[in-house]
């Protein structure tokens, strides 16, 4: 009888003390990971995330840049860390939706996380350097079409919505053009301001206060930040491929608590003035998404990216 009481009375004790564990959280720094490089549109707007998060928690939040490998290897990071709460992921979708479709070896899978919100959605353009022979996308198109493979361009890795997206448009156009991989899009702009490569296909982010001359946006309207450069659709492009979905993500199998915690944060992260303010100074907008939702566009983008990889003949053999 003693025995039991004391089973009895252990439990209660041991619930209260996993209770103020999670309440208690967080109680030292968060680490977030940025599986790109610094500098690039994901690492400016993750770090303003970072900020506002740290003053909404009250603990410092970290950016790690884990970069390479089109982003896998920030996300392997994530997948195989303690689901705590301590370590958590800022990225786009794609080294989930895209690289298992492209890559051997790919550890993780689209339920190997959390998934927290949907905080923007990052839009790319095919941009030229300011001396460029070509004054507008039809241009460029002709000469493509003139001279088949010939015409160069960078994006920031095999299987990211950049490359993608051109070799897509390349598709339904009947061009070709030679594609050239960087580690980040930061590798991307002393190449092309150089004229060693044609064109990019960089983040709107990423063009803006830089020189480069956006020559369209892969989007079926025009952007509010680029009036005046035509989208894909204008040139009877029928789809393109959707922008890049940016959100927050932790290990699979965080403490209900801490979840909850996180997701409140983020709703309240994508209202404050600071990170609005980078946004438009970016040249992007909040796209909020809640964390079931998130999960249900990459679920669906996962399968859309399977078929158009294997369409376009991009997938691993």
């Amino acid at each position: 009888m003693v025995w039991k009481l004391g089973i009895a009375v252990s439990l209660p004790l041991a619930l209260g003390m996993f209770e103020a564990n999670a309440q208690s959280w967080p109680s030292r720094p968060i680490e977030m990971i940025i599986p790109f490089a610094a500098g690039g549109s994901v690492d400016v707007v993750g770090r303003s995330v970072a900020i506002g998060l740290s003053e909404i928690l009250g603990q410092q939040v970290v950016v790690n840049n884990r970069d390479g490998a089109s982003g896998t290897l920030g996300f392997n990071a994530l997948a195989f860390a303690p689901a705590d709460g301590y370590t958590i992921g800022f990225a786009p979708t794609t080294p989930i939706t895209n690289a298992p479709h492209l890559m051997k070896g790919v550890r993780y899978q689209v339920d190997s996380f959390d998934y927290i919100c949907q905080i923007f959605e990052n839009v790319f353009t095919i941009a030229v350097a300011p001396d460029s022979k070509f004054k507008t996308v039809q241009e460029l198109f002709t000469a493509a079409s003139e001279n088949p493979g010939k015409l160069s361009y960078g994006h920031s890795g095999n299987g990211t919505i950049p490359h993608l997206s051109v070799e897509n448009l390349a598709d339904a156009l009947k061009l070709k053009f030679q594609a050239v991989p960087f580690r980040g899009e930061n590798g991307v702009f002393p190449i092309l301001l150089k004229g060693d490569i044609d064109f990019g296909s960089l983040a709107v982010t990423s063009i803006r206060g830089q020189k480069f001359r956006p020559l369209l946006v892969f989007l079926d309207q025009r952007h509010p930040s680029l009036p005046d450069v035509p989208s894909t659709k204008e040139l009877g492009v029928a789809k393109s491929v959707p922008p890049g979905f940016n959100g927050l993500y932790a290990p699979k199998g965080l403490p209900a608590e801490v979840r909850t915690s996180l997701e409140r944060a983020c709703a309240d992260v994508v209202a404050r003035n600071a990170v609005l303010q980078a946004m438009a100074n970016a040249g992007q907008t909040v796209n909020y998404l809640t964390g079931a939702e998130f999960y249900s566009r990459t679920v669906a983008d996962y399968q859309y990216k399977g078929e158009l990889i294997r369409r376009l003949g991009l997938n691993t053999p």
